[in-house]
């Protein structure tokens, strides 16, 4: 049985039979955060750090957290190159992220991440058993080329940054390096038929029901 262990901030600690995984690290400092929970919980198995997309906010304390655990980092080849140089890549920014792309100078000298290598290039359809999780990663970019979101046993998805539950459950419409392809991995996704899908920056997850139901506008399409 695997199950979500705990939530922090948009980042998550997977429990399998033989230890942990994280799905994202959070901003540069929040390896603080994520190891206090850890030692919270009495445990010393994180066995995999895993990447939905090459963000600040969703890598920045990868490097930090593998130094302090021994953990490697694995992400999409296509994400890769921007991780190495702490780079963080917007794409064509709509309506509100405008104003992220706005403060993204500031933003990036406070809080870039350092140079985070890459241990572990997944593609599409990579499995998790060598880690102990009965999971595959499915390869759903438009927000990034490489963002991926990671399909658990049980109906669980996690999907980074492709879709938001802000408000209401949502296609994600601030950012997107290619808007065409924002649909077709929402409808890939859907086709798993989760029970809950995981995002970042939304505050809970997304009921199933919910999640089909989402609709696209005309411009997320390809």
């Amino acid at each position: 049985m695997h199950g979500v262990l705990a939530g922090i901030g948009w980042a998550y600690l997977i429990e399998s039979q033989h230890g942990l995984v994280l799905v994202d690290a959070g901003s540069r400092g929040w390896e603080r955060r994520i190891l206090n929970v850890l030692k919270m919980l009495g445990r010393d198995d994180l066995r995999l750090i895993l990447i939905t997309h090459a963000h600040l906010d969703h890598y920045g304390s990868a490097a930090a957290i593998r130094r302090a655990t021994g953990a490697p980092v694995a992400a999409h080849r296509d994400d890769a190159p921007a991780m190495i140089r702490g780079e963080t890549n917007l794409g064509t920014v709509r309506s509100w992220g405008k104003l992220i792309d706005w403060s993204m100078p500031v933003v990036q000298r406070v809080l870039k991440p350092p140079s985070t290598q890459t241990d572990i290039f997944v593609d599409d359809g990579w499995r998790l058993d060598d880690f102990d999780l009965n999971a595959v990663v499915v390869h759903t970019p438009g927000h990034t080329p490489g963002s991926i979101s990671l399909v658990v046993e049980g109906g669980l998805v996690f999907a980074g940054d492709l879709v938001s539950a802000r408000g209401w459950p949502h296609a994600q419409w601030f950012y997107a390096t290619d808007w065409s392809e924002i649909g077709k991995s929402i409808t890939r996704l859907k086709t798993y038929n989760p029970a809950w899908i995981y995002t970042g920056h939304s505050g809970g997850a997304i009921r199933g029901d919910a999640f089909q139901k989402i609709k696209l506008p005309r411009n997320h399409r390809g």
